[in-house]
Order: structure tokens, then sequence, then C-alpha cells
């Protein structure tokens, strides 16, 4: 259960949220991405108050990126052709830079259901930013993937950030990760926000014992 006084996403921003398993992180990203619906309180985005349905557009402008993203049967530019095309949007020219970014350009007409899974996460993340979303949520982008893969993926995201302005959420078990990629990073406990912070107070000096438990790596519940 999420149960949330008040939290605050600035756009622009890189905002990593840790914690353990269980903590309500993967539900606070299915709200964000208006997936469910709060059962109290207020969603706000860009000023404009979120009922059950929010319109279309603002839909489209956030996206998710999934710990375990599920590809469609066909090659890798197909999937990452699928979006533009259900949207009745041009993919011509855009798929392929996306993929050269993401380092798959040799793959392009490769079965996704051959690749690795580090090859995965990049199609699924080439998916999502072949959009150019305003947001992009992350739920534990890089689990179990190699370094390369986790030095790629990492860099992809921060230039989205730095050169396009990307709003970025990422839910991290990793506080390593966190530390490299944000700017402010929150602790969510049994569904509650113990403490947010700008990076370097949240891990040099957090005010909450809670956190400096969870920085230093012990179990915290």
């Amino acid at each position: 259960m999420l149960d949330l006084d008040a939290l605050d996403i600035v756009e622009g921003e890189i905002l990593a949220l840790v914690g353990p398993s269980g903590a309500g992180k993967s539900t606070l990203l299915r709200l964000l991405n208006f997936l469910e619906a709060p059962t109290s309180g207020t969603l706000i985005y860009r000023g404009q108050t979120i009922a059950n349905d929010p319109p279309l557009t603002l839909r489209r402008e956030v996206t998710t990126v999934f710990q375990r993203p599920l590809l469609l049967r066909g090659d890798v530019a197909s999937n990452v052709a699928y979006g533009l095309n259900l949207r009745g949007e041009a993919a011509a020219g855009r798929v392929r830079p996306m993929l050269e970014r993401v380092g798959l350009a040799e793959l392009a007409h490769a079965p996704a259901g051959k690749l690795s899974g580090g090859e995965m996460q990049r199609v699924a993340l080439a998916r999502a930013l072949v959009f150019e979303p305003r947001v992009l949520l992350l739920d534990e982008p890089t689990a179990n993937l190699d370094p390369y893969n986790v030095t790629l993926i990492e860099e992809i995201v921060r230039e989205q950030n730095r050169e396009r302005g990307v709003t970025v959420v990422v839910v991290t078990h990793n506080i390593f990760q966190a530390k490299r990629l944000a700017q402010r990073v929150g602790l969510l406990l049994n569904g509650r926000l113990i403490e947010i912070a700008d990076a370097s107070a949240f891990f040099d000096a957090p005010k909450d014992a809670r956190t400096a438990a969870f920085v230093r790596g012990e179990m915290v519940y």
C-alpha cells in the first residue's frame, strides 16, 4: 500500500527512488504513468489535476521502461516502430537513428526473441525514447545486466535528460546507480516516503536514521 503525504517531481530532473522490495516503488510508477488512479488524494501533472481517465495527449507524454520488457514477435526494428505505427506516426527516419543510439543498428533485422537480456532492455529503451517523451519512468532498468549494458543505458538516460530536458524517475535497488544518475533521491519504506533530498545530502548527510542505515547497506524494513 502506498501512502504519500506529498511528492513533488521537478520538471527536467532525474529523481531516483530507492528502497527494499515491497516498499511501493513500482506502485508509484504506475500512478505516475496514469496506469492506476489514486484511491485518495490528488495527482497533478503540469498543473492539471488528473482524473481517472486522463486525456490521450497527456498519456503520450509519459512512458515507462519496465524491468522485464515484453517484446513482440518479429525483428528488433519492428518492435521499436510498433508504437509509432499504432499512433499513426511515421516510423521512417526515426527508428534507425534510435537503434544506432542504443547500439543495436546491426541487429535491426534480428529476431527479437533471440536477444540477450541487455539487448532486450536496450530495445525497450529505444521503443520508449522513439516517442520523444517529456517524462521517462524506469523500473529497475539495469537489474541483472552486465557492466557494458549498465553503462550504456545510464549514458543514454543522462543524455536524454541533459539534451532534451526529459524528466526521469528511476526506481532502483542499486544505491550506487542512484548516486551516479540522480540529482535527487528518495527512500520509500512500507509505502511511505521516508526522506527525499539532493543526492549529495541524501548519501552524505541523511536526516533520518532509516535512510542512514539503508545507505550503509543495512536491512531496513
